[in-house]
């Protein structure tokens, strides 16, 4: 274990990119901070006859995550909204760390009709099951004559 002056990881602060000079390093969202790259994280796992993908989706309502099949590709789409307006009537905030944004993931699946996806969302975690495609015969090798 490492003292708490390091953070959660050692390198955390030394890799930092504090002067902007660097934006492709900025690893800092301003939804979820440094733990942007943590959100939607995404587990692919293929059955006999599916494909099941998990995303995680800690803290969104169900209304708050869209899924769109389009020319191929699966989108998932997640909004969260609040409200800055509400005034706490016990006292004013010092420090509000959520923040109202949106973040989205696509994946290539194919020729796969909406119908045959199922969605189920529950503790955080989507659960999306798709039907695996006939795999295609490749063109036998054949040699070309060269003129």
């Amino acid at each position: 274990m490492l003292p708490s002056i390091f953070g959660e990881n050692l390198f955390d602060d030394f890799f930092d990119d504090d002067f902007g000079m660097f934006p492709v390093w900025n690893g800092r969202s301003p939804l979820y901070g440094k733990h942007a790259k943590n959100l939607m994280k995404t587990d692919v796992r293929e059955t006999e006859n599916t494909y099941e993908v998990d995303i995680d989706l800690p803290g969104f309502k169900k209304d708050e995550i869209n899924v769109d099949l389009k020319d191929g590709y699966l989108t998932v789409s997640a909004a969260k909204g609040l409200d800055k307006d509400e005034s706490d009537k016990k006292g004013k905030y010092i420090r509000q760390e959520r923040y109202a944004g949106a973040c989205s993931r696509s994946f290539y699946v194919g020729d796969v009709k909406p119908e045959d996806v199922s969605a189920k969302y529950e503790d955080g975690i989507l659960k999306l099951s798709m039907p695996k495609q006939g795999k295609q015969e490749l063109p036998k090798s054949s040699t070309i004559a060269i003129g």
